[in-house]
């Protein structure tokens, strides 16, 4: 296989894994920490309507989703990808981070949770599974 086509599957395997591994966060956060009394969060307009009832123990999990999701990603896309590994760990984050920005701009969350958000679940996610992925595959060697 032609080393860009496999960069370019890396990139698409981790950005689908990293996105079922921050859905699956979201999907079982409501049964680890439930969601604040009245808040409907099965439509974006009830999650819109509820923010202002959320406390910040409500944000911990779409953190972790969001980091978890990204780290994932980038430390698969890192391990597959046949060069440049972090560039393309870092693409993942940056995918995620556009996304990211995009849920910041839809839904009125907390200063606070944003520039926690923003600033420390994508690319510094994305770095830490680069970095991951090296001393893996420094290990095999």
């Amino acid at each position: 296989m032609k080393p860009i086509v496999r960069n370019i599957l890396a990139l698409i395997t981790g950005l689908v894994v990293g996105g079922f591994v921050n859905m699956g966060i979201i999907m079982i956060s409501g049964f680890i920490i439930p969601p604040p009394e009245g808040a409907d969060l099965t439509t974006m307009e009830g999650l819109q309507e509820s923010m202002h009832l959320f406390k910040p123990i409500n944000f911990l999990m779409p953190f972790l989703a969001h980091a978890l999701g990204t780290l994932v990603g980038a430390l698969l896309t890192a391990l597959i990808a046949t060069s440049s590994q972090k560039k393309w760990a870092l693409g993942v984050g940056a995918f995620f981070l556009i996304g990211g920005i995009a849920n910041v701009a839809m839904l009125p969350s907390p200063l606070w949770f944003n520039i926690v958000d923003i600033g420390g679940a994508y690319l510094p996610m994305a770095y830490l599974g680069a970095v991951l992925a090296a001393k893996f595959q420094n290990k095999d060697s």
